[in-house]
């Protein structure tokens, strides 16, 4: 149901409705790196009931570059899709969590553009990350997303693409990284996005 917004000036403007979030929290046990969006495209730019759906949107490429060397390792070019049951094995392997940092919000111009997206509820990513103790690193794929988490944490200076910065919560140090976004409207190659995911996937993961 559309909602009205009195506005500074005594216009009346017609809100969107309220989308909430799609998918639960995708936590495997013993959980160490908590990857954060902002929020899903809507459902019609879907190929699958997962995070990242949109068959433009490279984050599974990405994936696919850093851990395997193969770009299409989760792809199913055949049917525009990718492996979805492939994806999960993987992730919960490697001990990969997935979510947003909004819970709900509204479209503003019916699009999957962050700019776009008004935030009406954030996820409560405090009790969020109390509740995965094992978790030392998160990753934050585009400018909302990490400017919500650290508004959240009290984050002073968020880190620059490609980097990271540390921060302290309920006793723990953990690290922010802030990575390119896998979307193709952000203006850089695939390839050149793995980079900057490779550097930090290497810095969780290698002993």
């Amino acid at each position: 149901m559309m909602s009205e917004h009195q506005l500074k000036d005594g216009v009346t403007q017609t809100l969107p409705p309220v989308e909430r979030h799609p998918f639960t929290p995708f936590l495997p046990e013993g959980c160490r790196l908590l990857m954060l969006g902002s929020f899903p495209p809507g459902e019609k730019r879907w190929t699958m009931h997962f995070y990242y759906p949109n068959f433009t949107n490279d984050m599974w490429r990405i994936f696919g570059i850093c851990f395997f060397q193969d770009k299409m390792r989760f792809v199913s070019q055949e049917h525009k899709t990718f492996f979805l049951d492939d994806i999960k094995s993987f992730l919960t392997r490697q001990r990969i969590g997935m979510y947003d940092t909004a819970t709900a919000v509204r479209r503003l111009k019916n699009t999957a553009s962050d700019k776009d997206l008004m935030i009406v509820e954030p996820t409560d990513l405090k009790a969020m990350v109390s509740g995965l103790p094992l978790l030392t690193d998160i990753v934050t794929t585009g400018q909302k997303a990490t400017d919500t988490l650290a508004e959240c944490f009290s984050i002073k200076e968020s880190p620059k693409v490609g980097e990271h910065t540390t921060f302290c919560f309920e006793g723990r140090e953990l690290r922010l990284w802030r990575m390119p976004s896998s979307s193709r409207a952000y203006p850089m190659a695939v390839e050149k996005k793995a980079e900057f995911y490779q550097k930090m996937f290497d810095s969780i993961f290698t002993p």
